[in-house]
């Protein structure tokens, strides 16, 4: 058997090495609406199970639950039960079909602004800014040697990360309780376990995703940047370097220009471009200053195309009009567009401003499906009945025949009241002449419906039993419904069988 030759000591490596990227802090649109968009994202998620709804005295009162104990999804004045689960599919596939739109219109702007691991993750990065300092700051950090200042700054944005953890992992157990009891459960140490565990599983996650990982995340284990690229097409908005008007670049004040010949290895200068307009049409308006390689927080260079790692923050394209304000250029030399744009450009053409790019025939079918899927799931929200009927027949007797020679059958009928109060409803069947009594009457008082009460927010159980004349099909159809008997009414209804003995039994 043969054996691989060992690998010579200077063979390349398969993988590179991660390069740390300390992402440098800068202001703009972008990174205002970031700010925005993380905090109202953290609001909601850590604020969310503390807020009350009044359901009454027999349901919870927390506004978001899901309580697995008792099979319920509360949210606000919803509540889905078990058998309702497709409203809880049709909120996924709006997911899905919201992200493909966001996709094909905006490219991954729900990376870049939305996903948790985003979230997360930028505000562990504004806390290592705030005790590290800024990105020079913290490539020094970085390179010094382990002392107390450097030991008492690592520990103290470490214990911060974790606390973030904690309170993460927190928030999400508080939406599967009552938040204010299992926060005093948890406080004396009395919760159940599986409350402690989840609490550490998800501190760890956040803690290693969002402070240690990061960027890798988004390139290495997140699928959806793979799948992204049948999302896109040519017409997407994507950020973009606009090579057709950067190239070729300056490398600002750092080189004297020493003649107006672009082959020359000296680059003009600033200060030869305000002198000369003619030379300042013939080259590029990218200093090569490499800011928006600096605030990118997965550490990629814009100017090298798209690539996986880019997560459309936008952060690139304030950091670049920050630079372009400040030669005197102008701005959006990064800035959303689209491939055909590009193209359309570079041959010396009017790209179409980004609005309309939004609205064309692949954008619009994804909306229109979204759409339709959210008003149809409103409209069956809104015309559900608060009442349900389930009925099994008793198949062991299949039937009994009585005294005076009357035909009689069993039936199990469960009753869901939705309703967080109990109601009085009426059972009744049609399709069979004949009685109906439940187990706790008898045939004497049987008559055409039966009336009994179901408790708040559950399924009532009962056994039926049905007598009709023995003359008549061996199997005949029949349903039952109930009608609720208060102001709010509504009824449903199930089908099953009546069994009689063949003629001549």
């Amino acid at each position: 058997m043969s054996h691989p030759l060992p690998l010579p000591e200077n063979a390349g490596r398969f993988f590179e090495a991660r390069r740390k990227v300390f992402p440098k802090a800068v202001d703009g649109s972008f990174r205002r609406l970031k700010w925005a968009i993380m905090g109202v994202a953290l609001a909601i998620y850590y604020v969310t199970p503390w807020l009350r709804w009044d359901r009454g005295t027999y349901a919870p009162d927390q506004a978001v639950l899901v309580d697995l104990a008792h099979r319920r999804f509360y949210m606000f004045a919803i509540e889905i039960w078990p058998h309702e689960f497709y409203y809880v599919a049709g909120l996924l596939i709006m997911a899905g079909i919201g992200l493909f739109l966001v996709t094909s219109a905006v490219g991954r702007a729900w990376c870049g602004y939305a996903c948790p691991q985003t979230v997360w993750t930028d505000l562990f990065v504004h806390v290592e800014r705030a005790i590290d300092g800024d990105r020079n700051a913290q490539i020094r950090l970085q390179k010094a040697p382990w002392g107390p200042t450097k030991i008492l700054k690592r520990v103290s944005k470490h214990a911060i990360w974790l606390v973030i953890g904690v309170l993460t992992g927190g928030a999400w157990i508080f939406y599967f309780a009552d938040a204010p009891t299992l926060f005093g459960n948890l406080v004396h140490g009395t919760a159940p376990y599986v409350a402690y565990a989840t609490i550490g599983i998800l501190t760890l996650t956040t803690y290693v995703f969002g402070g240690l990982m990061r960027e890798q995340v988004c390139i290495y284990m997140c699928p959806w940047p793979r799948i992204q690229g049948a999302m896109l097409d040519e017409k997407s908005l994507t950020v973009t370097y606009k090579a057709w008007r950067g190239e070729p670049r300056t490398h600002g004040l750092k080189r004297e220009a020493a003649a107006n010949d672009l082959d020359n290895p000296g680059m003009p200068s600033l200060a030869a471009l305000a002198a000369d307009p003619a030379l300042a049409s013939r080259i590029g308006d990218c200093i090569d200053c490499n800011a928006c390689v600096a605030v990118c927080p997965t550490g990629i260079d814009i100017r090298e195309g798209p690539q996986i790692g880019c997560i459309t923050c936008g952060l690139c394209i304030d950091a670049c009009d920050g630079i372009m304000a400040k030669v005197g250029r102008p701005s959006r030399l990064i800035g959303y567009t689209t491939d055909l744009d590009g193209r359309i450009a570079t041959a010396g053409g009017s790209p179409l401003s980004p609005i309309r790019r939004l609205l064309r025939p692949r954008t619009i079918a994804y909306f229109a499906v979204w759409a339709g899927i959210g008003l149809g799931m409103l409209f069956a929200l809104g015309n559900r009945t608060r009442i349900d009927i389930s009925v099994q027949q008793m198949r062991n007797p299949q039937w009994v025949r009585l005294s005076d020679g009357s035909i009689r059958n069993s039936y199990t009928v469960k009753i869901r009241n939705m309703e967080a109060r109990p109601r009085t409803v009426e059972i009744a069947t049609s399709g069979v002449p004949g009685v109906i009594w439940s187990d706790s009457g008898s045939r004497d008082r049987a008559g055409r419906t039966v009336r009994l009460t179901v408790p708040a927010d559950q399924v009532g159980r009962v056994q039926l039993f049905v007598a009709a004349p023995a003359a008549g099909a061996s199997r005949a159809d029949m349903r039952f419904t109930v009608r609720a008997i208060d102001a709010e009414g509504g009824a449903a209804s199930d089908d099953s069988y009546f069994e009689r003995p063949e003629q001549g039994q």
